[in-house]
């Protein structure tokens, strides 16, 4: 039993750590470049098979899609993307924090990133960024999936039911439909699958938030 729990300990953070830079990283001056030239040259596929929580049927299509948005590298088009979708100026479809989905005003460093900050110091887990930079951010949290399993994996399921799964998926929803780049639309359709994967694996009740967003 404890072997099996291990190999899911670092199954999940495996998803953490292979997806958090996507969302965190810019593709052409961030430091995610081994990250987009190893999934380039990926088969989709054989991919699919191994990847993990998610059904091959749901991680097939979306590694497919991201496998074709990285065909010709990193283009202009890739990295204009990002930055429409994550960083602005300007509105951005689908935003990547938490807080900008579960608060009445639909603001950063709302509820929702108070709770998490909240929750954070209470367990000892250190800010990896700087305080102007919310903890919600999708990928700031996949990330510290990834860490919980390797210092805290008691404190996982937690993290999962209170602060993850209460409104990853639904942004994940919102940022497929907004993506214009097969990229980043089949990183949101997979993470979205993985992340509701872990939950059926884990057995995990979430209570969802209202969304105003």
């Amino acid at each position: 039993m404890a072997e099996q729990f291990d190999e899911m300990l670092d199954a999940i953070a495996f998803v953490g750590d292979t997806l958090a830079p996507f969302f965190l990283e810019d593709p052409k001056t961030g430091g995610a470049q081994a990250s987009f030239s190893a999934f380039a040259s990926l088969d989709a596929d054989a991919a699919a098979r191994e990847w993990p929580f998610a059904e091959t049927a749901s991680s097939a299509p979306a590694l497919r899609e991201m496998v074709e948005g990285l065909a010709e590298g990193v283009t202009d088009d890739l990295v204009w993307e990002y930055r429409a979708l994550f960083v602005g100026p300007g509105h951005l479809a689908a935003p990547p924090w938490g807080s900008v989905y579960t608060d009445r005003e639909c603001v950063v460093f709302g509820e929702t990133t108070l709770a998490l900050r909240a929750w954070m110091r209470e367990h000892g887990v250190a800010r990896a960024t700087d305080d102007k930079t919310p903890e919600d951010h999708i990928g700031l949290m996949l990330a510290l999936m990834s860490h919980l399993c390797r210092t805290q994996p008691k404190s996982l399921d937690d993290y999962l039911c209170g602060h993850l799964l209460t409104w990853a998926p639904h942004y994940l929803e919102e940022l497929a439909v907004a993506a214009r780049h097969p990229f980043y639309r089949g990183l949101a359709e997979l993470t979205r699958s993985t992340l509701l994967g872990i939950q059926d694996f884990r057995g995990l009740s979430v209570k969802l938030p209202r969304f105003y967003k």
